[in-house]
């Protein structure tokens, strides 16, 4: 194989919007693995520690990748992406391993929009270590920089009583549709997506650049668009964009890739860093003027040529029919359990699904070690 440079075709993979490379359907696979990407990051890796390429052009490939420099000299975090919040005991067990081979701390850490970092990684040890992880399904792609970022959302959808539908199965197409999409690779700002499960909205939709909430209108599924929301600097809540937008017929992509369209233009926005999310533009115009710009980029040719189709993207991910069966008999604890029933009172919460329920455990800041990781990878099976 030739090696890849960041002029390459190739390099950082800008995608297709056909998306060739998706995979049939397994948990937890969520966004598709090229390998490619992980020779090219080897090539680059390489060069940059050679001295054979500038700083600033090897910081934007890397962070599309989802390696994050540090403040301390020679070491990188790197961000593993886990949509909705969903991991399989395998890919548990994935992490383990990778943190007792390349992370010097020994522990990962969970961030609260549903990601995995490990930091303190030597630059050539991160290559090692998304290449691997990539063999479990998991990616790090597109987990810092400019881009879409990990697309979060209520981690107990498809289990929740009062659900209209399961969202997951949209929220993974929406995944698949915008990684290594060519439009989301370099905006003005990252932008960060949630998709609620019901109208509880554990999400917290209204604070993020993008977000969907399920609705149901004459026996068809759709969700309620809000766009323009934020914390940190100018805190705002999104906006309804539209009420109601179809699903099954891709028009939420549709929707979001005009609205993706539309920031990507806004070289004013690309001035200032610290005021460059979409919620600055919807501030500054109103979501009823942003709404009349999304239905004029509608009218565009790009429209034509584009496949909206969720048949090839829908993450198709069944709670139900990959649940175990229900034992027979449970076990009993010994003497004073008291504890334990404090614990089963606020951590267990019963689903929709007759006979399951839902536990929470408490992380430690977030921090989880190889044993722990591993732990609750058995504790799943």
């Amino acid at each position: 194989m030739e090696p890849a440079s960041l002029q390459s075709p190739h390099a950082a993979r800008p995608g297709s919007l056909e998306n060739p490379e998706v995979v049939p359907n397994v948990p937890g696979h969520v966004i598709p693995i090229l390998q490619r990407e992980f020779d090219d990051f080897d090539t680059e890796s390489s060069r940059f520690l050679r001295g054979e390429l500038d700083g600033e052009e090897f910081i934007k490939f890397r962070l599309k990748q989802g390696v994050y420099g540090q403040r301390q000299a020679a070491v990188q975090m790197v961000r593993v992406k886990l949509p909705m919040g969903g991991v399989t005991p395998d890919q548990l067990d994935a992490f383990a391993d990778g943190i007792e081979r390349y992370v010097p701390l020994r522990k990962g850490h969970i961030t609260t929009r549903q990601n995995i970092q490990m930091h303190h990684v030597p630059l050539p040890d991160a290559a090692k270590l998304i290449r691997e992880l990539g063999d479990a399904g998991l990616s790090s792609r597109e987990g810092c920089g400019n881009t879409m970022r990990n697309v979060t959302g209520d981690p107990r959808a498809g289990v929740l009583d009062g659900e209209l539908f399961d969202i997951t199965p949209y929220a993974g197409a929406y995944v698949r549709y915008f990684v290594r999409h060519p439009t989301t690779q370099a905006m003005p700002r990252k932008v960060k997506t949630a998709f609620a499960a019901t109208d509880e909205d554990n999400p917290i939709t209204r604070i993020h650049d993008i977000a969907f909430v399920p609705k149901v209108r004459d026996g068809v599924r759709g969700v309620e668009m809000r766009v323009g929301g934020g914390t940190s600097i100018m805190p705002r809540l999104a906006p309804t964009l539209y009420d109601f937008v179809t699903l099954d017929d891709g028009e939420y992509l549709k929707i979001t890739e005009a609205c993706m369209r539309i920031f990507d233009r806004q070289e004013w926005l690309r001035a200032n860093r610290a005021r460059a999310r979409i919620k600055v533009l919807i501030d500054k115009i109103g979501i009823d003027a942003f709404r009349e710009q999304v239905e004029e980029e509608l009218q565009g040719d790009w429209v034509s040529e584009r496949d909206f189709s969720l048949e090839r993207i829908l993450f198709d991910h069944d709670e139900e029919a990959q649940a175990p069966d229900r034992p027979r008999s449970f076990g009993t604890a010994n003497g004073d359990n008291r504890e334990f029933s404090r614990f089963v009172e606020s951590n267990v919460r019963p689903q929709r699904q007759p006979g399951f329920s839902t536990i929470e455990v408490k992380v430690h800041r977030g921090d989880l070690t190889s044993d722990q990781l591993r732990g609750l990878g058995q504790i799943m099976r």
